[in-house]
């Protein structure tokens, strides 16, 4: 029986391929379906907001949900307290890891962000937080942030101009 981590690798990709062959086939992908299937390729990204009127960005580990992502961040810095009830940006990207002749991508989503409670299920899905933040233990805190927008860029070679080749084929080719 397949891992939990293998069998969340072996659903995005079938998750992916259909995303996929509908952006190609007929255009009926929204641009949010785009974006978390993208998502699923990475497992952080970086909120952004304000606190006392500055802006700041704040390392986070995402989970896509069912028209959502769930953001897991460190208590310790209070970054979530800014978050919470406000409309922030959440960006993540391939850039340092591809380049633009594999197909490089940037999403951001905006929407309110909230509070969460994780099931077992997505807890399982985050795997372990990391034990230590700038020498402190790690405590995690978990925020739920419902997209109101959704933005893909793309960087791609010459030739290539469908953002739906950034999507993983399946192994067995189909």
């Amino acid at each position: 029986m397949p891992s939990v981590s293998e069998r969340s690798v072996s659903e995005r990709s079938v998750s992916d391929q259909a995303v996929s062959e509908r952006f190609v086939s007929d255009r009926s992908v929204s641009e949010r379906e785009l974006a978390f299937a993208l998502l699923r390729r990475t497992d952080h990204g970086r909120v952004a907001t304000s606190m006392r009127a500055l802006p700041f960005l704040a390392a986070a580990r995402h989970i896509v949900g069912d028209g959502h992502l769930l953001l897991r961040m460190h208590r310790g810095f209070g970054y979530h307290d800014a978050c919470l009830g406000s409309v922030v940006a959440y960006g993540a990207d391939n850039l340092g890891t591809a380049t633009a002749a594999e197909g490089q991508w940037t999403v951001q989503l905006v929407g309110l962000c909230e509070g969460a409670r994780p099931t077992p299920a997505e807890l399982a899905r985050f795997g372990p937080p990391p034990c230590f933040v700038d020498g402190e233990p790690y405590d995690a805190v978990y925020l739920r942030l419902a997209p109101q927008t959704s933005t893909v860029h793309t960087l791609c070679s010459a030739g290539r101009v469908s953002p739906a080749h950034l999507l993983p084929r399946p192994a067995n080719g189909r």
